[in-house]
């Protein structure tokens, strides 16, 4: 049986916790940021955590 490789599009985007929480980043936060609010761009530098159904998917391709 072949060897399981790693999804290094998943990989490089989201990253998983020790409790299997997977991690990533808020989108668009790159460009047209001066009309946003202060408020609602220090929101976005948290990052966001992947909805449960969605995590298991990804930790299955990070898995090698």
């Amino acid at each position: 049986m072949p060897k399981k490789k790693t999804h290094k599009g998943i990989a490089k985007r989201f990253k998983v916790t020790r409790r299997k929480k997977v991690l990533g980043a808020t989108s668009g936060y790159h460009h047209k940021l001066v009309k946003r609010s202060p408020n609602r761009k220090r929101q976005a530098r948290a990052g966001i955590q992947v909805p449960q159904t969605l995590a298991k998917e990804y930790i299955e391709l990070l898995s090698s």
